[in-house]
């Protein structure tokens, strides 16, 4: 039942510390199963050999994940795995469906077939790949395909504005982009992109230099800052673009209509939990309701 036996992109051995990438993560691109098992366990030995037997044969449409559970105890409670074999199957990130116990060969395939993508799904993917790939063209006549049968598809939305700005064609990707369910996860990435262009096209061909050199003249000059702070947002220098939009809502709220609050809140999506979120979260409230 060891994985060094197999095809390591089709069956791999998770543990506590590689279960959130390995598993859920990468849940988001392909399906993966989870099989909780344990070396004395007879039916997992039992049941073990069809699941890589399956996974073998579908050769990468979904991902077999085997956790041990005496070396992972805390995975197995996380998840409420009271008897084992236990099988969890997870697509987007999330828990789709689980069984319990050995079960026979035809049984296992119908509940790994529901997880297979369908004819949609493999376009979408197509469609990634060929945008991973830089052939923007070719990713565009998927995402249309699909859209052509699912006018509202998330991901294709989000795809075809991807492969739009690819191409160049800004003011037609944006437009896509603007489309995209606000409340889905494709939704959350087509904000950050737009804001991401936005960011650049604020910024220009200025340079950091130049904007320091001007805000140490003019501390006061919140045109300059603002254009600091989203420069060092585009270059990923979190924390002190957060404290130079801070330092603009200190001095004027309402500069570019609100605009030094609203980035903020776009630098906290991009970090989620992070520590520095919760840090200037914090900040921002006690500034704004002090």
């Amino acid at each position: 039942m060891a994985a060094e036996e197999t095809t390591p992109q089709t069956i791999i051995e998770v543990n506590e510390q590689t279960f959130q990438q390995e598993v859920i993560e990468r849940s988001q691109e392909v399906p993966v199963v989870v099989d909780f098992w344990a070396p004395w366990c007879a039916p997992c030995r039992m049941l073990g050999p069809i699941l890589e037997s399956l996974a073998r044969e579908y050769n990468g449409q979904f991902i077999l994940a085997k956790v041990n559970v005496d070396e992972n105890p805390q995975l197995a409670a996380q998840f409420g795995v009271q008897g084992i074999p236990a099988v969890k199957a997870f697509r987007g990130g999330r828990l789709v469906g689980e069984f319990v116990g050995a079960q026979p060969q035809p049984v296992v395939r119908q509940f790994i077939e529901q997880l297979l993508p369908d004819e949609i799904e493999l376009k979408v993917a197509s469609g990634r790949a060929l945008l991973h790939k830089e052939d923007p063209i070719a990713a565009e006549e998927e995402f249309r395909e699909v859209l052509a049968k699912n006018p509202d598809h998330p991901a294709a939305l989000l795809g075809l504005g991807q492969a739009l700005l690819q191409q160049g064609r800004e003011e037609e990707g944006l437009k896509v982009l603007e489309r995209v369910p606000p409340t889905t996860r494709e939704g959350r990435i087509a904000a950050r992109t737009r804001h991401a262009l936005k960011l650049q096209r604020e910024v220009g061909d200025t340079d950091e230099a130049s904007l320091r050199a001007r805000l140490a003249e003019a501390p006061n000059d919140l045109e300059a800052r603002y254009k600091l702070a989203s420069l060092l947002t585009i270059q990923g220098r979190y924390e002190e673009a957060l404290e130079h939009y801070l330092e603009i809502i200190k001095r004027d709220r309402q500069f570019r209509d609100d605009g030094a609050r609203q980035a903020m809140l776009y630098i906290f999506d991009i970090l989620g939990d992070h520590p520095l979120a919760r840090e200037y979260r914090n900040k921002l409230a006690s500034v704004l309701f002090a």
